[in-house]
């Protein structure tokens, strides 16, 4: 497998990367809507214009497949972007297109579980509005709350991982102060995370206009989440019973058809989880997790050719070799620690050449393509984004390691089956 040397444009809003702040958030309206689009075209353009960064390390950067010190990846891997990284240490094994910007589906509720998923007690109980799920997009998948019963947080959350319901998501954005909130909460935590090539429009992920992410902010989503309890038994949880009235329950089951073996795949050994995305027009998206011989993998699977199986055996394919032949791999980059937890920031670099910070293969697809830097309004800066997570004061050091070299099925998003 030879490596390409071939430059990708991309472009990062480094530590000024924005949010929205609280108080327009938790006001905004339709117009407030409007006015953020509006700001998102000048604040792209002078970000682009100013610097390049490269998040991960430079290989990340480059198109094409990135892998050093090991062969043998798998040959029939379609998807148009793909990571496979080891969680502990967080080095980039191997990659395809890592900053590729494609829409999520409903792989972003991993960043909505990172913002939100510590704010409620398991055991708290809210009964549900018919205003809390009023704006759940017509064609959401859904887990099948009703207006008038009293849920557990618990319940939600297993609403949002196994089925992964938009109407559990709106429920628990509402809980947290609405829609607009919400996503300007997203937003600052990616910017924390330095998942900068990450656009929010909506928390549960459906197809929006320029709601956009890549198969490396995936997987940096999936592995900070992971560090928490709760988030790592949701998404490992194959079933769950759901309140269905009075004393009636239904039973729910998780749709990672590699943690279950449905569809007449097998259960992948040692796979935890961690969530799973489609949308007719976005595709499917898959970040998986699994340990052997007390190493953990992470590979994040973004649009594959289509088939019914396609994004989970790809994904297999790429946990078999990193856990056999990739096992000599050397790093190519790293998932890079949240700037919250001392994670140190990338240098801008100068721009090179037209359109050097132009994002790293934007795309179009369901409408959401942009061009360009992740189009966040600006709102203050890194200092914005933390006080909006209340991250507090925050130091940046240099990380001691640096990457090494220059470096199907309708099941779980956000359009149900038919």
């Amino acid at each position: 497998m030879r490596d390409s040397s071939r430059l990708t444009r991309r472009a990062a809003l480094g530590l000024t990367a924005a949010a929205l702040p609280l108080s327009a958030a938790a006001s905004a309206s339709a117009a407030t809507a409007s006015a953020t689009a509006s700001a998102t075209a000048s604040a792209t353009a002078s970000a682009a214009a100013t610097a390049a960064v490269v998040i991960g390390g430079e290989r990340l950067a480059r198109g094409g497949i990135q892998v050093r010190g090991a062969t043998g990846l798998p040959k029939k891997i379609t998807a148009r972007a793909w990571l496979l990284a080891d969680c502990d240490s967080g080095e980039v094994l191997a990659s395809y297109n890592a900053h590729r910007r494609l829409a999520p589906a409903s792989t972003l509720k991993m960043l909505f579980a990172d913002t939100v998923l510590k704010k409620f007690e398991r055991t708290e109980r809210y009964k549900v509005k018919d205003s809390d799920i009023s704006d759940v997009p017509a064609g959401s998948s859904l887990v099948g709350i009703k207006p008038g019963l009293t849920y557990t947080v618990e319940q939600l959350w297993q609403g949002v991982f196994l089925r992964s319901g938009n109407d559990a998501v709106h429920v628990l954005s509402h809980m947290n102060g609405g829609i607009a909130r919400t996503v300007a909460e997203m937003q600052a935590k990616a910017a924390d995370l330095q998942a900068l090539d990450t656009h929010v429009v909506s928390p549960d992920g459906f197809d929006h206009k320029g709601q956009l992410s890549s198969a490396y902010d995936l997987t940096l989503f999936a592995r900070h989440g992971l560090k928490d309890d709760d988030f790592r038994g949701y998404c490992g949880t194959r079933t769950a019973n759901f309140p269905a009235g009075g004393k009636k329950t239904f039973q729910i089951q998780n749709t990672d058809r590699l943690l279950t073996g449905a569809w007449g795949l097998d259960v992948y050994k040692g796979l935890f989880g961690v969530k799973n995305g489609y949308t007719s027009h976005a595709g499917n998206t898959f970040t998986g997790g699994a340990t052997r011989g007390g190493r953990t993998l992470l590979v994040t699977v973004m649009h594959p050719d289509p088939g019914t199986n396609a994004v989970y055996e790809q994904t297999a394919a790429l946990l078999d070799w990193g856990f056999g032949k990739g096992s000599s791999a050397q790093s190519v980059g790293l998932l890079v620690d949240p700037l919250s937890e001392g994670g140190a920031s990338a240098s801008p670099s100068p721009s090179k050449g037209k359109g050097a910070a132009g994002a790293a293969g934007s795309e179009a697809a369901a409408g959401s393509g942009s061009s360009g830097p992740s189009p966040w309004p600006l709102a203050g800066g890194a200092a914005g984004a933390f006080a909006l997570l209340g991250a507090g004061t925050w130091a940046l050091r240099r990380r001691r390691r640096r990457a090494t070299g220059a470096a199907a099925g309708p099941d779980s998003g956000d359009t149900p089956a038919g």
